[in-house]
């Protein structure tokens, strides 16, 4: 088995990414045949619903993690939550999955995404410019 440390998490949701506040977070590979991989992220409670309804529904879902530093791609996952673990301010999600595809680099992913979510011309690239910093600043947090 093999650990890293977590540094930026995302939600997937309606082809947008929906970016978590992470406090903490861990990722073992298991180095099984399977290929699954353990994720554990600890987040503030205000999560709470959007986790709870995805553990209820235990359909699998779509996050992005950036592993050990901030410079790094977001690896994306297909998961399902495990676990959800209630402490003081915060919760403890315990996702199970897979890598969901081989990892393209960031810039590729995001600019598929702001084609989804029906960015184009000058517009596409100003969000893509805005969205290219905000990720800098968030796994920078």
């Amino acid at each position: 088995m093999k650990t890293f440390k977590i540094v930026a998490l995302q939600l997937l949701e309606n082809k947008k990414a929906q970016d978590i506040e992470l406090e903490d977070g861990l990722i073992i590979n298991k180095e099984s045949e399977d290929g699954t991989w353990i994720i554990e992220a600890y987040i503030p409670k205000k999560y709470n619903d959007i986790f709870q309804t995805r553990l209820a529904s235990k359909e699998t879902f779509d996050i992005r993690v950036i592993i050990t530093h901030a410079d790094n791609d977001p690896a994306p996952f297909t998961v399902t939550i495990s676990s959800i673990q209630q402490l003081k301010d915060h919760i403890s999600v315990l996702f199970q999955g897979r890598l969901s595809k081989k990892r393209n680099d960031y810039s590729e992913m995001l600019l598929d995404d702001l084609i989804k979510e029906g960015y184009s011309g000058e517009q596409l690239l100003a969000e893509f410019k805005q969205r290219m910093q905000s990720r800098q600043v968030l796994s920078r947090q």
